[in-house]
């Protein structure tokens, strides 16, 4: 196995009935990649006409969600006011930071012919010093998000600076993510500049430092080392990493923190409900049954 191939992840799949999620991170080997704590791959689903993704008002603390899609449309509220409709090739960035509670519904202009649903969603956690900034929304564009093009490979740089091309998505710590499109045989230089990088293999299959991937896995490379892509057929892949977090962080259900005690917290503060609402909203989903909240720990 090439030096640039460090492990290669096979996603753990959830079958929510009406699509399947595959969650690629956490994993057994490799927690975390730079900020990136929880990557999780949704569809493709087609739900039945007249039905529609409904994900309630939950809470978030200490981390920032990445919303990107390929297919669909995504409706998103939050506690801070902000209301906007994401569809493929813009992204979504909450920072929760000191505390936030959103909402994620498919649009009710798509529910009648059935909605489809294909697209990823990531948490990054907050860096040493910023987990309790002020809860923020960002909405990029697709003019935000500039595409590197040379007939055979084409990025859509999400986040950070890749080749250098700089996305408008704002990074609360050193972070790389992009939307790689590659042709049959076509191959790609990974840079070493960041010092976590995966690669998220979306559709196709590529060799990596010697090993295959298919669609679904991801290879996580080796600090310092450029690694070269090489797609068996057309394929999709994420590049994603940034720089590796100076502490831990514990993660109990939508909590992500460097602190346990912040996490019980927090728990106890969406019990009691101390959390603000989201306008419009008036359902929510309730704490998990529990005693104690007992975070698991990552790295």
């Amino acid at each position: 196995m090439d030096s640039a191939l460090e492990l290669v992840v096979t996603p753990v799949t959830h079958d929510l009935g009406a699509f399947k999620v595959n969650r690629t991170l956490p994993a057994r080997q490799r927690t975390m990649v730079g900020p990136f704590i929880f990557v999780d791959e949704f569809g493709p689903a087609r739900l039945p006409a007249g039905q529609g993704m409904d994900v309630r008002p939950h809470p978030h603390i200490n981390l920032a969600t990445v919303t990107y899609l390929f297919e669909g449309a995504i409706e998103h509220r939050d506690s801070i006011g902000s209301h906007q409709v994401i569809e493929p090739g813009a992204i979504n960035l909450m920072t929760a930071g000191s505390g936030i509670v959103h909402s994620e519904r498919s649009p009710q202009a798509l529910r009648p012919d059935g909605p489809s649903l294909y697209g990823m969603q990531t948490w990054l956690a907050l860096p040493d010093g910023r987990e309790e900034l002020a809860p923020a929304f960002d909405h990029v564009a697709v003019d935000g998000l500039p595409i590197i093009d040379d007939g055979a490979a084409r990025a859509r740089v999400l986040m950070g600076t890749l080749w250098g091309a700089s996305a408008a998505t704002p990074q609360h710590s050193p972070t790389i993510y992009a939307d790689v499109a590659l042709d049959a045989t076509r191959r790609l230089a990974v840079p070493a500049a960041h010092e976590q990088r995966g690669i998220h293999v979306v559709q196709g299959s590529v060799d990596v430092g010697g090993g295959q991937l298919a669609a679904g896995e991801m290879a996580i490379l080796e600090t310092g080392a450029e690694a070269v892509v090489t797609a068996r057929e057309p394929a999709r892949l994420l590049l994603f990493g940034g720089a590796r977090l100076d502490a831990p962080r514990h993660v109990w259900w939508n909590f992500v923190s460097s602190r346990e005690e912040r996490i019980a917290q927090a728990a106890s503060d969406w019990e009691a409900g101390r959390f603000p609402g989201v306008p419009g909203e008036t359902e929510f989903i309730p704490l998990p049954e529990r005693g104690r909240p007992r975070p698991v720990s990552y790295p």
